[in-house]
C-alpha cells in the first residue's frame, strides 16, 4: 500500500484499519510513504507490517530521462516481489502504475477525490488494472473500464461509537462541531455565517482541525467580524476527534462545490458512527453518504439555509436528536462497516491475482 504521507492524507485511518484488517494469513502487508512525519505515522509503526520510506511517484518531465529516473521505484517493487501495489496516492500520477507494471505488479488505486478531467487522470486510470470507487458519481468516469467497482470506504464503528464516552446531557449551550484540513474549499466560513444568523450566543462552534495559516486567520478575521469569536474555538489539529465530536449536538460539513470537493468524507461518517445527529452540504460525497438523509442536506455556500436545517436541529428534544444519531449509526454499520470493507477488498485482491 502506498500513501504520500500519514500527516495530511484524509485516508490514514481507514489505510490503517485495512492494513490491520486483511488476513494475515493470506496477505503480506507492507507500507510505503515519502517521509515519516505526522504524529499518525506512530500509530501505523504500532501495527509492526514493514514501512519503507520511499517517493513512489516519479516527476514527469523531462521525458527523455523518465524511464532512467523511474528505475529505483521498479527495483525497489521487484526486490521485494510485491503482487500487487495499491495507491491511495490522491493525484493523477501516472509514473506509479507504469513502474508496477515494469515491476510486474498488479496496480490498483482508490479514486479519493472528485478532481478529473485532464490526461493525466486518463493514462493513470488507463494503466490500472483495477480502480476502486467510493461513491457513485465516480464511476462514470470510467465508461470504459470494466475493472473497477463501488466499494465505499470502511470504517470501524466499534472504535467510532459513542458507547465510550459518558451521554450527551441538555444543557445551557448548544455545540456545533467540525472537522476538517482546513483549506478554503471546505467552506468553514458558511458556517460560521450561519452562526451569526442564528443570533443565539449560547450556540458553540468548535473547530477541529488545522490547514492553512491564511485560511484559518481569514476565519478569525471573519468570526470577529461577524459577532460570534467568543462563540468560536479553534481547537487544531487532533489525534482523537471522538470527545470533540460525542459532546457536540451536530456535527456540520460545509464543503463548497468546487475544486477537489468530497469523494467520500470519512469525519461525516465518523460522526455519523458517533450516532450524533449531522447535516452536509448537498454535493458529491456527502450527498452519497447521506443519501438516505435528504432532509439533513443543505446547499453548498447557503448560510441562511444551513442556518434554518441549525436551527431544526436545536428545536429537537435532547431524545429526538439521541434518536436521530441512533439511525445514522445503525446506517454506518450496514453500510460503511469496516468488515464488510475488507471482506470486498480481499476478494478484488484474489480475483487480480487468480
Amino acid at each position: 500500500m502506498t500513501i504520500p504521507n500519514f500527516e495530511t492524507a484524509g485516508s490514514k485511518k481507514v489505510l490503517f484499519d485495512l492494513a490491520n484488517g486483511l488476513d494475515k494469513e493470506e496477505f503480506d502487508v507492507s507500507i510505503a510513504c515519502d517521509h515519516n512525519k505526522g504524529a499518525f505515522f506512530q500509530e501505523i509503526e504500532k501495527l509492526g507490517l514493514p514501512i519503507f520510506i520511499i517517493k513512489t511517484t516519479t516527476a514527469y518531465r523531462p521525458y527523455f530521462s523518465l524511464a532512467r529516473r523511474m528505475q529505483p521505484v521498479v527495483g525497489f517493487l521487484k526486490k521485494h516481489k510485491f503482487d500487487i501495489v495499491h495507491s491511495w496516492h490522491w493525484s493523477s500520477d501516472w509514473t506509479e502504475p507504469l513502474a508496477a507494471r515494469r515491476a510486474g505488479a498488479k496496480f490498483v488505486y482508490t479514486k479519493k477525490a472528485m478532481s478529473w478531467g485532464n490526461k493525466h487522470w486518463k493514462i493513470r486510470s488507463y494503466l490500472a488494472h483495477f480502480i476502486f470507487t467510493i461513491n457513485e458519481e465516480m464511476r462514470s468516469y470510467f465508461p470504459n473500464k470494466k475493472n473497477q467497482e463501488l466499494v465505499p470506504l470502511g470504517i470501524n464503528t466499534h472504535y467510532y461509537s459513542p458507547d465510550h464516552f459518558p451521554s450527551k446531557t441538555k444543557g445551557r449551550s448548544f455545540e456545533i462541531v467540525t472537522v476538517a484540513n482546513l483549506v478554503p474549499v471546505k467552506g468553514i466560513e458558511v458556517l460560521i455565517k450561519a452562526l451569526a444568523l442564528i443570533n443565539d450566543d449560547t450556540v458553540r462552534l468548535k473547530i477541529v482541525g488545522g490547514g492553512d495559516p491564511d485560511y484559518i486567520a481569514s476565519l478569525k478575521t471573519l468570526s470577529k467580524g461577524q459577532g460570534v469569536m467568543d462563540q468560536v474555538a479553534f481547537l487544531g489539529k487532533q489525534m482523537d476527534v471522538r470527545p470533540f465530536i460525542a459532546r457536540s449536538d451536530v456535527y456540520v460539513i460545509p464543503t463548497l462545490n468546487e475544486g477537489r470537493k468530497e469523494g467520500m468524507p470519512m469525519a461525516l461518517v465518523e460522526a455519523m458512527s458517533m450516532g450524533v445527529p449531522v447535516l452536509g452540504s448537498d454535493i458529491s460525497g456527502i450527498n452519497f453518504v447521506l443519501k438516505d438523509f435528504p432532509y439533513l442536506l443543505f446547499s453548498p455556500a447557503a448560510e441562511s439555509e444551513l442556518a434554518k436545517r441549525l436551527q431544526e436541529i436545536m428545536a429537537l428534544e435532547v431524545a429526538e436528536r439521541k434518536a436521530l444519531g441512533n439511525r445514522l449509526r445503525n446506517y454506518c454499520n450496514d453500510h460503511f462497516a469496516m468488515e464488510q470493507f475488507i471482506e470486498n477488498t480481499e476478494r478484488i485482491y484474489k480475483n487480480l491475482v487468480h
